[in-house]
């Protein structure tokens, strides 16, 4: 595996493989990876000929100074990491090499930006994640960019970047990887004090007890968030957001029953936020699909 510092170098890695054919598969990461990240470098390996994994912390992206600071970096363990798992470039630029002087340009996706995690860390958030994915699927040029299912607002607004801008790559997606006690995996993760890693499994609890109230038979989008929302109160977690939404759109959804719907969640516990969801399909009604069947109004 080889390790790229500057734009122009991993176009050149990139020119000969591209010239002769071959298919390029990226994984965009800001490091510290952990097994969900690893996951989606295998996948990779297995459909594409050249695999590049991106390690670049974007500081655009943090609403908090803090955040931004104590974000785990080391990258000795990824770069072993990433080429165990079958990279064989690793693109490690510097924020001036992404933003250097000069730099005004800013891409925003609307709607499916604005609520949720768009209200939670402010109007700026997915404009940085949408521009710097931008650059990334410009600098690479992949074939196929993989993007893991737990950031899953993130991954609405890729899907919207990509083909609002006739971006030619196709977006595949990893499903959630979870630690064996359920808590989805995240660098975030190794932050929390004492105690905090207990009360943080109220997060998968939560969606599943929304799981458990429609496999139980409820509809209705508000009592579900409920049940999650009550999940988290027994465990004294205060969510930022428990919300049932459509998952292309993150418009909100009142009633479910055949189309997927996501359960999103987001909470503080301790000084480390987490966010955690999962999709969700209800069984179309009988009645329903009778009448669809039969073209009854």
């Amino acid at each position: 595996m080889r390790t790229l510092r500057t734009i122009s170098g991993l176009r050149t890695a990139l020119h000969a493989p591209r010239r002769e054919g071959a298919r390029i598969g990226l994984v965009p990461t800001m490091g510290a990876l952990h097994d969900g990240h690893l996951s989606l470098i295998r996948r990779a390996r297995t459909a594409c000929d050249v695999v590049v994994v991106t390690l670049f912390v974007n500081p655009a992206q943090f609403d908090e100074a803090a955040d931004l600071g104590s974000y785990p970096r080391d990258e000795a363990r990824d770069a072993n990491l990433a080429r165990e798992a079958g990279a064989d470039l690793l693109f490690a630029p510097a924020a001036g090499e992404i933003y250097p002087p000069g730099f005004a340009t800013s891409v925003s996706v609307g709607d499916v930006s604005a609520s949720l995690e768009g209200e939670a860390r402010g109007a700026g958030h997915f404009a940085a994640v949408a521009t710097v994915v931008a650059k990334l699927l410009n600098i690479a040029q992949p074939d196929v960019a993989y993007f893991g299912q737990k950031d899953a607002q993130q991954l609405a607004v890729i899907r919207r970047l990509v083909r609002d801008l006739d971006m030619p790559v196709r977006i595949e997606v990893g499903a959630t990887v979870r630690d064996r006690d359920g808590l989805a995996l995240s660098s975030r993760n190794a932050r929390l004090a004492d105690g905090d890693r207990e009360r943080a499994l109220a997060l998968p609890r939560a969606l599943e007890a929304a799981r458990g109230a429609v496999a139980g038979g409820e509809r209705d989008a508000g009592a579900i968030a409920a049940a999650a929302r009550t999940v988290l109160g027994a465990a004294g977690v205060r969510p930022d957001y428990v919300e049932v939404v459509e998952p292309d759109t993150f418009a909100p959804v009142d009633h479910v029953d055949g189309e997927p719907v996501l359960v999103a969640v987001a909470a503080r516990v301790g000084d480390v936020r987490l966010i955690d969801n999962e999709l969700l399909t209800a069984p179309v009604a009988a009645g329903r699909a009778t009448d669809t069947a039969t073209g009854s109004p």
